[in-house]
């Protein structure tokens, strides 16, 4: 079952009155940030892994 573009309209209309404004922006940036450590501790694994590859040659 696909979702057409007024069924997701409805669903956003519905959470906006449920969860309020403020509450949603609040729960949009916790996520952001989340993903955002989630992506930097990525890239210090990685790092990590550089150095210590480039201190075994």
């Amino acid at each position: 079952m696909r979702f057409g573009g007024w069924e997701l309209v409805i669903v956003l209309v519905i959470v906006v009155i449920v969860f309020g404004v403020g509450r949603i922006s609040k729960i949009g940036g916790e996520l952001g940030s989340g993903i955002r450590a989630f992506k930097e501790g990525l890239q210090g694994e990685d790092e990590e892994e550089t150095d210590q590859d480039e201190e075994e040659s």
